[in-house]
């Protein structure tokens, strides 16, 4: 990179191109609204708004229900713009809507009966969760309830991860195919045709979702294995992991920051992996991983022998400088979320960026520290400042402590032009969306603030609203789309 080129007029080259948001948000209503335009030229009986408005409802919601599929992460051209941060918001947020959506969805149906004779309303409700011919959808929607239900707690229940895991994908199933039984049985335009084909198109749809995420990749992480080459203990419960192509394998490209699915041994099953941020640099073979022991499936990692048959599946994300470029970068981890800045700097080092470069790196105390001879080192290469803060006090710490604040950025950022500066941030939830409102109170734009949480726990920044209020506005349009359906006679 020469010096004077600006990095933000630099071509980003050899990267797929994604479809944007916006373009995303309207994919996503036009697919919602296709069993609704199959139906406007149908003739149902009775045609009272409050009950086209149910069907309407149900129509809409298992569509959504069959798109939540698509939306789990796995998928690099659905998520490969967004990021895993937020096409996951999106897959929360939209398993609420659905589920209210299929609640409303048989209460429509009685509320003109009910206005009319309540005794009679709760007898017809009462007979369309009770019949037979209503079952499937009755079992769909207990399913959803529980899937969900289950996803709130899941942090609270008795339950490995893959268990939980496996129980989502059964339910999930259960409540689509539930729901699309009851639509091409009972439904009141379900039966009909075209919408009755484009029911069992929805369903070989999921079906085909189904057979990429674990049969192709089943066959994929077999086909070419990887193997631990060697493992290496950083810090207090830290392990970085080598991670070669086995014989015969072949690597990937990918871009530093971003992550990969991985499992390890004789559990090479989509089932069993689990998210790791690659923690390299694409200048050198192999992949390195660091990994904290905090789960079922990381507590053994210390154990894992070289030689190990690794499974990995990627790369995917966004949390990478060719998406968000800029003329300074400044890099802030917290805790484990170490692993993708590492990446970073590895490839600035490798790629010898002549731009500044600020890391902010904190931790819990002094022996969770990871790396510091490497990040030292980096700073011989690289226009490179560092600042260390152990949240504990310990003999013998030199560094700063308590948390990374808002003044603390502030002097970190110092001589930076903060309209250019790029800013990718790792770490806790409370932690990653204090800094990231703080750095755009200092003055980074919004679209250069980039970050990936390894957790949901605290409250939500300025972008998760600004996020949030793009979600309802998709949730909007699907009211005004259902709201249409159910005035058109």
């Amino acid at each position: 990179m020469p010096d004077s080129a600006s990095p933000d007029q630099i071509p980003q080259i050899g990267h797929p191109v994604h479809p944007s948001g916006p373009v995303l948000a309207g994919f996503y209503l036009a697919l919602c609204s296709v069993p609704l335009l199959l139906a406007l030229n149908q003739t149902a009986s009775p045609a009272d708004p409050w009950e086209r408005a149910g069907a309407a409802l149900g129509m809409v919601a298992l569509v959504a229900m069959a798109i939540q599929f698509v939306t789990s992460g796995r998928f690099e051209a659905v998520s490969g713009q967004l990021g895993i941060d937020k096409i996951m918001a999106f897959h929360k947020i939209a398993a609420f809507w659905v589920l209210i959506a299929l609640i409303l969805h048989p209460l429509a149906y009685v509320l003109p009966t009910w206005v009319d004779d309540p005794a009679l309303g709760i007898e017809r409700l009462t007979a369309y969760l009770g019949l037979p011919q209503y079952r499937s959808g009755v079992v769909a929607l207990a399913a959803l309830m529980v899937l969900v239900g289950s996803s709130i707690l899941r942090d609270r229940l008795p339950w490995r991860y893959e268990f939980w895991r496996a129980l989502h994908v059964v339910l999930g199933l259960l409540a689509v195919s539930g729901g699309l039984h009851h639509a091409v049985t009972t439904g009141r335009f379900g039966t009909m045709e075209p919408n009755h084909w484009f029911w069992w198109a929805v369903g070989l749809g999921v079906i085909a979702v189904m057979a990429v995420l674990y049969g192709l990749r089943w066959v994929a992480l077999h086909q070419h294995p990887w193997q631990l080459a060697s493992i290496t203990k950083l810090a207090d419960r830290l392990w970085e992991l080598d991670i070669q192509p086995a014989k015969g394998s072949r690597a990937f490209r990918y871009s530093a920051g971003q992550f990969v699915w991985m499992t390890e041994g004789k559990r090479r099953f989509p089932l069993y992996d689990h998210p790791f941020s690659i923690a390299d640099s694409p200048a050198r073979p192999g992949l390195s991983l660091i990994v904290k022991e905090v789960g079922d499936f990381t507590r053994g990692v210390g154990s894992l022998a070289p030689g190990t048959p690794i499974g990995i599946d990627g790369p995917y994300g966004e949390f990478t400088l060719d998406h968000a470029p800029g003329c300074a970068v400044v890099l802030v981890a917290g805790g484990v979320g170490i692993a993708p800045i590492m990446g970073l700097l590895r490839d600035l080092v490798a790629q010898h960026d002549p731009r500044p470069v600020r890391l902010a790196y904190a931790a819990g105390n002094p022996q969770n520290f990871a790396c510091l001879p490497e990040i030292e080192a980096a700073g011989k290469v690289l226009d490179l400042q560092t600042m260390l803060i152990s949240e504990d006090h310990a003999d013998g710490w030199v560094g700063q402590v308590g948390r990374l604040t808002q003044d603390r950025l502030c002097d970190l950022m110092q001589g930076l032009d903060a309209q250019r500066t790029v800013a990718l941030i790792c770490g806790p939830g409370p932690m990653v969306t204090a800094v990231s409102d703080a750095l755009l109170d200092l003055g980074l734009p919004m679209d250069r603030v980039v970050y990936e949480r390894f957790d949901y726990a605290g409250g939500a920044g300025r972008q998760d609203r600004k996020r949030a209020l793009n979600f309802l506005a998709v949730g909007a349009g699907l009211v005004a789309v259902i709201g249409g359906f159910a005035v058109l006679s």
